[in-house]
């Protein structure tokens, strides 16, 4: 089964495979339900592709090698090295995420904060913090005369956060996420660190950004969320987000073109899926209509005067998805298991699939930058 609705197929996709023949990676695009292998000496990374001035155009002229059909790499086990599998689709771009930028989001983070890690204390305050904010913050825009008269009401009521700040203040929650190479792709395994025992999904649009700011391409992101850890306190937010195999990216860039643009990332709509080996299935959803920054914005706060990246990134944008369904005590919430089948999906970007293991069973990060130079040098490729 294809990771690419047939009728998106239209549009400009960038993505990356392992290749065992030549023990690394290769950019890769689709055309007619096939993968071709892009990768050049003009562009070996890519990055050298959203770095370009129309990364689009180039994709859709180059020349490449078909290395089989969608459907049938899309089906191989990244656990597999002696098969082509899809990687995630950056690769040294950084990677950064936006956290609190949905008010219901925040709402949670405030709730996570209150209860640090109890899921059934957290019950009692989101009834008490519902009452009082209720839907109050969705229309309010993030630094604005009106989100301060918000928040000076929430700390009367004695709701003051941290999440509260960075979730209608001025300046946005910016961190990164994970380190270069290590996100994995479409089908891969997924890693919660062991020490959690409260946590869930966050599916979230990822933008593809150049080294000069500008946005060129977007795709999906599993932003796995510890919630217990990171609601102990805010320093353990490194802890709690950056984890072996914790980063899902996937399943590839749709670079924009005539067919897709940014209002189809401001309008994206998406759904969540997590299928249980116990036969729980918990469903979710994330409009990025109800986002209360612009993802512009987001991009300039993270990316300009203040801070450079030579090499481009991708940024996620947060999540309007917080699950508080019950799956096995009542009060609790939910919480993954072992096995749990996490599926992302959104019109014209596909669908991102990943199965949850523990951190310390995932396949261990070790194809780092050092490696991939190493490998695209005696390729003849730099």
């Amino acid at each position: 089964m294809s990771f690419i609705n047939s009728s998106d197929l239209n549009g400009t996709f960038l993505g990356r495979v392992w290749r065992p023949e030549v023990s690394g990676p290769s950019v890769v695009t689709i055309r007619e339900g096939k993968v071709l292998d892009i990768t050049s000496k003009v562009a070996p990374t890519a990055r050298d592709i959203c770095e370009m001035d129309n990364p689009a155009e180039y994709v859709s002229a180059v020349d490449g090698v078909v290395l089989g059909s969608l459907s049938e790499i899309a089906e191989s086990d990244p656990t597999d090295l002696s098969g082509v599998h899809f990687l995630a689709p950056c690769d040294l771009q950084s990677v950064k995420a936006c956290g609190v930028t949905f008010a219901s989001s925040m709402v949670e983070r405030v709730i996570e904060e209150q209860a640090a890690g109890d899921p059934q204390k957290a019950n009692d305050i989101r009834n008490r913090v519902g009452a009082a904010i209720g839907k109050s913050l969705r229309n309010v825009k993030a630094g604005s005369d009106e989100a301060a008269k918000v928040k000076n009401a929430l700390i009367a009521e004695g709701l003051w956060s941290q999440y509260l700040e960075v979730g209608i203040g001025p300046d946005a929650e910016v961190f990164s996420k994970a380190q270069v190479l290590s996100s994995v792709g479409s089908g891969a395994e997924v890693g919660l660190h062991p020490i959690s025992n409260w946590n869930n999904p966050e599916p979230e649009v990822v933008l593809a950004v150049s080294s000069k700011g500008k946005i060129v391409g977007a795709t999906l992101g599993n932003d796995v969320n510890l919630r217990d850890v990171e609601g102990r306190s805010a320093l353990l937010l490194s802890k709690a987000k950056d984890n072996n195999a914790s980063c899902a990216i996937g399943p590839m860039i749709r670079l924009f073109d005539a067919t897709f643009s940014l209002e189809d990332v401001r309008s994206a709509e998406l759904d969540l899926k997590v299928e249980g080996r116990d036969g729980f299935v918990l469903k979710g959803h994330s409009s990025m209509k109800e986002i209360s920054r612009a993802p512009e914005d987001l991009v300039a706060q993270t990316i300009g005067r203040h801070h450079q990246y030579p090499d481009g990134l991708v940024l996620f944008l947060g999540t309007l998805f917080a699950p508080t369904q019950d799956r096995d005590v009542a009060g609790e919430g939910f919480t993954h298991k072992i096995g749990d089948v996490v599926t992302i999906s959104a019109a014209g970007f596909g669908h991102l699939r990943n199965t949850v293991k523990l951190s310390t069973e995932c396949r261990e990060w070790t194809f780092g930058a050092s490696h991939l130079m190493r490998n695209l040098a005696q390729r003849d490729l730099i």
